[in-house]
């Protein structure tokens, strides 16, 4: 299995990981970082011996500032889309992204926010601090990125809403279609899909 370290150095190697972590850390946004599927997609693709960045997936960058309104950060969404087109930029502010989340208080900081993520795996973030290194945040370890699992995360199995929001979300994103090898686990209930069968806890 493969350290942190290891992938810190893959991910630091890679040019557009590496380009778009330069073009975060100069927005000076506050708490910002590269997350969740752009990521974690990354890891995945460089397990399956692909290519490691995905010019199909959204770069997603958060950050969080309640000073900065919603307003502001669509227009800026709109500038990155600009002013770097090859990228799939997705700019969200999670001063206000608790909203989306069923019965969820407001987050304090962004990597409160990323901890509240449907699923383990896509808990995860990256940032290029001023010494140009990199900070990797994962507060449930690499495991199940490393081993293909996806389950919810302790915030979304407290209640039965995040449940069906969670297992809304699996369908349809449907990222098996992509990695074969992934196991999707569901609370309360098994589902057999062709040869893999969806286990329960």
């Amino acid at each position: 299995m493969m350290t942190e370290k290891e992938i810190l150095d893959r991910l630091s190697q890679d040019p557009d990981i590496r380009a778009i972590l330069e073009i975060i850390r100069s927005l000076e946004l506050k708490d910002s970082w590269l997350a969740a599927g752009c990521v974690r997609n990354f890891i995945w693709n460089m397990l399956s011996e692909r290519p490691g960045f995905d010019s199909d997936t959204d770069v997603d960058v958060i950050f969080f500032d309640p000073s900065y309104s919603e307003a502001e950060t669509i227009e800026l969404e709109a500038k990155l889309k600009a002013d770097w087109p090859q990228y799939r930029w997705e700019l969200r502010n999670q001063a206000y992204m608790h909203r989306h989340s069923p019965g969820t208080a407001p987050y304090k900081n962004a990597c409160e926010a990323m901890s509240k993520y449907p699923e383990r795996c896509t808990a995860i973030g990256l940032r290029l601090l001023e010494n140009d290194k990199l900070e990797l945040f994962a507060p449930y370890g690499l495991e199940d990125i490393l081993n293909f699992q996806v389950r919810p995360t302790p915030h979304f199995l407290e209640n039965k809403e995040r449940q069906r929001v969670y297992a809304e979300r699996l369908a349809k994103k449907n990222w098996q279609k992509r990695w074969p090898q992934l196991e999707c686990h569901y609370p309360d209930k098994k589902v057999q899909d062709k040869s893999k069968m969806f286990k329960s806890f």
